[in-house]
């Protein structure tokens, strides 16, 4: 069977793709597809529980069996905007960064590193019309969070449902992206302790329940190269997590090629959730775990695309992406 695109009219729904398999009147001759990749088809159209996963755009420009192209956006101002992230024509997914603050006591603090707010609900809501899931990321580098307590994890569970996601219509709530909905959270937890992000991922998988067919809450982790990652174990344990974006770069444990491929093997072994390998776009972001396209292309991926979930490529992230190409030099070899 082919995976084809249609609209969906349906309303009020975040989904505006559906995919449908049509059942052919003869077996279907072997083909190879039209596309290098189409995200959300083959393995992985479906989520742990069963249920089908929003699809993202099928890209062009990606580099055959490469899956998936995550970039993290927010990081720089001189990175450019949201919208023009989308326009490039490189993503599937562009992940907004980060909700740096949150915990018993702590006001919830959003930081996109200077960029008007202003603007980026519609953003959010371009980029979804050109078929790009736009997630918000909690946690990050350097910010202040943690969860104390069950009554913490609820209550940013609360926040993220009122202020990013769909939320109840509450009138006193102030949205920062207006009526844009984002497509789902992001598990970046790169510090702190490490208690209650399972309770926080039951929370917001349970709005599932809600959609017909579709995903309306699309949960992703960030984790460490190095496996396992204390810090999401509980978590990624629950089975919600659709992507887990495993970094090779930021604490030097998979510095070398041949360590990072077995780790990120030991990652895919261990969970039903699609796979990505994280990569940063410069060397001026972190010299020593680099790994440039021709490497990742020649020596990382024809190993680990050959694995079951496997589901892409992590790009961090959208300004190094931008000044260096990285990106785009992957899809073209």
């Amino acid at each position: 069977r082919y995976h084809q695109w249609r609209p969906d009219d349906a309303s009020r729904r975040l989904c505006r793709w559906q995919c449908y398999c049509p059942r052919p009147a003869s077996p279907p001759r072997p083909r190879t597809p039209a596309t290098p990749w189409c995200s959300g088809a083959g393995t992985g159209t479906r989520a742990p529980s069963g249920r089908r996963l929003l699809p993202s755009a099928c890209l062009a420009a990606a580099s055959q069996n490469t899956g998936d192209t995550v970039v993290f956006w927010g990081r720089n101002r001189d990175e450019g905007t949201l919208r023009e992230a989308c326009d490039a024509g490189l993503y599937t997914t562009v992940v907004i960064s980060f909700l740096s603050a949150f915990g018993q006591g702590r006001p919830y603090t959003l930081d996109i590193s200077g960029h008007p707010v202003a603007g980026v609900g519609d953003d959010i809501k371009y980029c979804q019309s050109r078929g790009k899931l736009v997630l918000l990321a909690i946690g990050g580098q350097g910010g202040e969070y943690w969860l104390p307590s069950s009554r913490a994890a609820a209550d940013l569970h609360d926040h993220l449902w009122n202020t990013y996601l769909r939320g109840d219509g509450n009138a006193g709530v102030s949205r920062p992206f207006g009526d844009a909905v984002v497509n789902g959270i992001d598990f970046f937890i790169d510090q702190g302790a490490t208690e209650h992000y399972d309770e926080l991922a039951r929370l917001l998988d349970a709005h599932n329940k809600d959609y017909r067919a579709t995903v309306g809450v699309m949960l992703t982790a960030t984790a460490r190269c190095g496996y396992p990652d204390q810090r999401l174990q509980a978590a990624l344990a629950t089975g919600l997590f659709h992507r887990v974006h495993v970094k090779q770069f930021g604490d030097g444990r998979c510095a070398s090629t041949q360590s990072g491929v077995e780790t990120f093997k030991k990652w895919a072994a261990a969970y039903r959730s699609r796979v990505l390998v994280g990569v940063v776009a410069s060397p001026e972001a972190d010299r020593q775990s680099y790994i440039s396209p021709e490497s990742l292309n020649n020596d990382v991926l024809p190993v680990i695309n050959k694995l079951n979930n496997f589901g892409g490529v992590m790009v961090w992230n959208r300004y190094w992406d931008k000044k260096t190409n990285y990106t785009a030099r992957l899809a073209a070899l």
